[in-house]
């Protein structure tokens, strides 16, 4: 599928996608969109890693990271490329994607990384700390809806208009590169389900079957969140 872009099934170095988040709570939405872009991109593994205190969302109430933690595990029980990093979590400090970065690249042996991002959060790139830095440390992988063109002007966000250009596109996919990494626009499906809604849901006494995994639902019930 990909054949123009990376070299299929011949990489010696694992593949490892980057997957951050609140996660309040995981739903079917994050785990597709992750599944989607693990087979686009040919990962071999990705990484959930759910946030303890977000410099995006310092002013609102978050469920307890014990329990996103323990939803986050249940969620992805069985999924062998899947797997939950506590980086952050053990952090004191506000969840700063530069320190997420510099510390999976302090892994043996090291991987090539693509830090998975929705697209919304992609164009305030300027607003995260050490931004420039960033593209030093990983590739990134965009998510965008269906019905993105190649043609959008606003593709890249102005801040890296001067360090990125288009480098090629295939199969709803578009990448820009620089000397050494890529930014990766991928139109997924996808499944339009918000962490929020759910949580409305729940507090609404609705169901929320089929937009979390069952076992998520259990917890979330049985743990009385949102309620």
């Amino acid at each position: 599928m990909l054949q123009s872009l990376y070299i299929m099934g011949n990489h010696k170095q694992q593949r490892v996608g980057l997957f951050g988040g609140t996660f309040d709570p995981i739903h079917f939405g994050h785990l597709r969109a992750a599944e989607e872009i693990k087979q686009i991109l040919e990962l071999d593994k990705v990484y959930f890693i759910p946030t303890a205190i977000s410099p995006h969302k310092a002013d609102t109430n978050v469920t307890p990271s014990s329990k996103r933690l323990e939803m986050l595990k249940l969620a992805i029980e069985g999924n062998e490329y899947f797997d939950v990093s506590e980086f952050e979590l053990k952090s004191e400090t506000p969840s700063y994607t530069v320190k997420t970065l510099e510390y999976f690249n302090n892994m043996e042996p090291r991987p090539e990384l693509y830090f998975i991002v929705g697209n919304e959060q992609f164009d305030q790139i300027e607003s995260w700390r050490d931004y420039k830095r960033l593209f030093d440390l990983a590739n990134f992988a965009v998510i965008t809806r269906p019905g993105f063109s190649e043609l959008d002007s606003n593709r890249v966000p102005l801040a890296l208009k001067d360090d990125f250009r288009y480098y090629n596109s295939i199969d709803n996919v578009i990448s820009y590169t620089n000397k050494s990494k890529e930014i990766v626009f991928i139109e997924i499906k996808g499944i339009e389900i918000s962490s929020t809604d759910i949580r409305v849901f729940v507090k609404s006494k609705k169901s929320i079957k089929y937009l979390v995994p069952d076992k998520v639902q259990n917890y979330i019930l049985s743990e009385k969140l949102y309620d």
